[in-house]
């Protein structure tokens, strides 16, 4: 199956583009290490990581995806997200990766003059170091985070927000990403979906949200778009 007529591709970040796991895990270690709590593996931040910084810092105090709001008051979870903010701000792109295929992908993609943007439910402030690391700011027209809209994916506020500001319909959109929240978001603004199974999807099987087409590789979006 190959999408048509489409002009603007609209991506995940973390997950799709981006494998920032480390970075994160090294950041909620030092938020529990502050709070005189056990380190966690990578393998379980993964799973935590996809719905923003706030709620991955509540995961992370609960030690569980299932937020138990009696493990933590306000109080707890205020020092728990600026301690998280301070090691992140500084690391936030110290042991990130660019997944394989990604800077080749793109420039074909551009080849074939598709317009890009980033919708994530990543802070806003952590999107452009990341992007000037790996020299890829240049490829995207807009990006917008967690912050940037008063509603996260799955909403449909962002990718909406996306398509006014750039002036392109739903029809010629298609929104790229490795979890629920973009396929459902996507299917919330009535604009197509491309899943990545690769990505983090909270151990749940992507295909179960019904995206337009599933891609294991990148690379593959050539073949697709």
């Amino acid at each position: 199956m190959k999408l048509e007529n489409k002009k603007l591709i609209i991506f995940d970040f973390d997950g799709t583009l981006i494998d920032s796991a480390p970075d994160l895990t090294e950041a909620v270690n030092y938020m529990r290490e502050k709070l005189h709590m056990e380190p966690v593996p990578i393998e379980s931040v993964r799973l935590w990581i996809g719905n923003g910084a706030s709620k991955l810092v509540k995961r992370a105090l609960c030690g569980n995806i299932v937020v138990d709001k009696e493990k933590f008051n306000e109080e707890v979870f205020t020092r728990a997200l600026g301690y998280f903010f301070d090691h992140y701000s500084l690391n936030v792109a110290k042991n990130t990766t660019l997944y394989e295929g990604v800077e080749e992908t793109l420039e074909e993609l551009k080849e074939k003059k598709y317009s890009f943007a980033i919708a994530t439910n990543k802070p806003h402030e952590f999107i452009e170091p990341i992007l000037e690391k790996f020299e890829l700011k240049s490829y995207f027209k807009l990006y917008l985070g967690g912050n940037s809209v008063e509603k996260k994916k799955p909403d449909p506020m962002m990718l909406l927000r996306i398509c006014e500001e750039l002036g392109y319909t739903v029809e010629e959109s298609v929104m790229i990403g490795d979890s629920k929240n973009d396929i459902l978001s996507a299917k919330n603004a009535n604009m197509d979906s491309i899943a990545m199974t690769y990505g983090y999807n909270y151990d749940e099987d992507i295909k179960i949200y019904e995206p337009n087409i599933i891609c294991d590789k990148f690379k593959q979006l050539n073949e697709v778009l």
